[in-house]
């Protein structure tokens, strides 16, 4: 089984090649960056499953990749690698094509286990979020028109509504915005007491929901 790796950090890919590479019946013939790369090395070798990072920024991020692993290679199946846990995100990998969703804080038994379900052609997510069941996870995200408290957000809210919801840090987002750490925080507390919402899973929900975000 021939497998490509694509994570922005380097001690990541290096942890995972080690990984595979203790497998017999597993061969790693690439490892990338970013997306981009990930898609380049398809069209070199011959590759059976990717482990695909979520985000990796600055370059293409793990489900845009997927989607157009999906189109152009729809022999080659994609496993989403997350830190994230929230049911929205795992929804949305499928929905791009995604094969599986494993958390990065996952033991290497569900990894590995997961490379070997989505290769003998089935659907897999972590273990975390129950049995895979189709009707759920494939339940389409709502598309309606922004409501009234939308409304309620300023401009720079607005700009940071979405950066929050894609799960960047406080500085992350004042360093795309040119703000400060604090200002990111207080733009944040107003969006979270305009949209009247308490959790970050609220946040995420609305965000996709009404097209906010493109992950």
């Amino acid at each position: 089984m021939n497998i490509i790796i694509a994570d922005d950090h380097a001690v990541v890919r290096s942890g995972l090649r080690l990984l595979l590479e203790s497998q017999k019946e597993i061969t790693v013939v690439g490892d990338a960056a970013d997306g981009t790369e990930a898609f380049l090395l398809l069209e070199k070798y011959p590759v059976d499953v990717v482990l695909m990072d979520m985000r990796m920024p600055p370059g293409e991020n793990g489900l845009q990749t997927t989607r157009r692993i999906k189109e152009h290679f729809p022999g080659v199946k994609t496993i989403i690698l997350s830190m994230h846990d929230e049911e929205e995100y795992v929804r949305t990998a499928l929905e791009y094509g995604a094969k599986g969703y494993i958390l990065k804080s996952s033991q290497d038994i569900v990894l590995l286990e997961a490379i070997k379900q989505v290769a003998a052609g089935n659907i897999t997510i972590d273990p975390l979020f129950g049995p895979y069941n189709k009707d759920h996870w494939l339940k389409k995200v709502d598309k309606e028109e922004k409501d009234e408290k939308y409304e309620r957000l300023s401009k720079r809210e607005r700009e940071v509504l979405p950066l929050v919801s894609l799960g960047y840090s406080n500085k992350e987002i004042a360093e795309r915005l040119f703000i400060s750490v604090k200002t990111v925080e207080v733009h944040k507390s107003h969006v979270m007491k305009k949209l009247e919402f308490e959790t970050f899973s609220e946040l995420l929900q609305y965000s996709m929901k009404h097209q906010l975000i493109d992950l």
